[in-house]
């Protein structure tokens, strides 16, 4: 595992147009996200932005279904932006409204699709340009990454300190939060032989992965200027890939307690995700991002 890609950016942000082709490796954590759940999202399922604005509301951005959802640690070796660390909330299916001219022709006001709601980089120029490109409501959060048993390197826990996260709220988003809003442990599985993998073939099981994503909102009082908002404007995402020649099974350790601490709940960082559930790490990998389907707000309603 490679070392933290924490990094302190001076430059400006440029714009970084798609395709994105990136060498990552990619840490897989499905959980399943049932209807009572989804008709009820906990808080936390948004960052506090995107929560106090239309892209959290049922009836501007779209009823949440559930069902498969995720849990994604990316570590991206090498992008267009350079590299950084990556922590992806996907808590299943979502409806959305259907551009005017398919709902027109279809007769459907819908449709439905998995969608990210909260999602954290180690730097600025992904989290703008993720915004910008893919509509992905990407903030800052400092990673770090530990072995708590130094001759075993296969075992590795990583912490996520989000800028949202201060006591007080600070809305410049300036700092990380001196406690981790996210903590998991990642243990390979021994012995078991490695296998090849790609996202691509997930819809011969039925499995959509095709993400739709609501307009972000803007925070102008943001420290680096990483959090521009993006008018009315949804993406289909269609077309990334995930892949890899080398993928092997984990272990996730979700237990968010800290050392010393008494009473907080084991494996509860969010519904449906218990304290040990099976992972994929996809070594080696790759993953690619084309430019999405973008459509305006639609005149009729969900």
């Amino acid at each position: 595992m490679s070392p933290s890609t924490n990094t302190v950016p001076t430059g400006p942000i440029l714009a970084a147009p798609p395709p994105w082709n990136t060498k990552a490796t990619m840490y897989l954590i499905p959980f399943w996200t049932s209807s009572k759940t989804a008709a009820n999202l906990p808080q936390k399922a948004y960052h506090p932005l995107e929560y106090q604005s239309s892209f959290s509301s049922p009836q501007a951005s779209g009823k949440p279904l559930g069902g498969l959802s995720m849990v994604q640690i990316i570590r991206y070796h090498e992008t267009p932006v350079g590299p950084y660390d990556e922590l992806i909330l996907c808590p299943g299916t979502f409806e959305y409204p259907l551009p005017d001219d398919q709902a027109s022709s279809t007769k459907k006001k819908t449709g439905k699709a998995m969608r990210i709601t909260r999602i954290y980089v180690s730097q600025k120029y992904t989290c703008s340009n993720g915004r910008k490109l893919w509509n992905l409501p990407k903030h800052l959060a400092k990673f770090t990454w530990s072995t708590p048993d130094p001759s075993n390197p296969n075992v590795q826990t990583l912490r996520v300190y989000p800028h949202d996260h201060t006591t007080p709220y600070d809305p410049t988003e300036s700092t990380p939060s001196t406690t981790p809003l996210f903590k998991c442990t990642l243990k390979m599985i021994p012995y078991l032989p490695s296998f090849p993998f790609s996202n691509r073939w997930l819809p011969r099981l039925w499995i959509d992965v095709t993400l739709v994503q609501p307009p972000l909102p803007e925070n102008s009082q943001a420290s680096q200027e990483e959090l521009p908002g993006t008018g009315e404007e949804w993406v289909k995402m269609g077309g990334y890939e995930q892949v890899s020649k080398k993928c092997k099974l984990m272990w996730a350790d979700m237990d968010q307690r800290e050392e010393g601490e008494g009473g907080k709940e084991e494996g509860n960082f969010f519904p449906g995700l218990k304290r040990w559930n099976l992972a994929v790490v996809m070594q080696d990998g790759e993953a690619n991002f084309v430019d999405g389907e973008r459509w305006a707000a639609p005149r009729h309603t969900l």
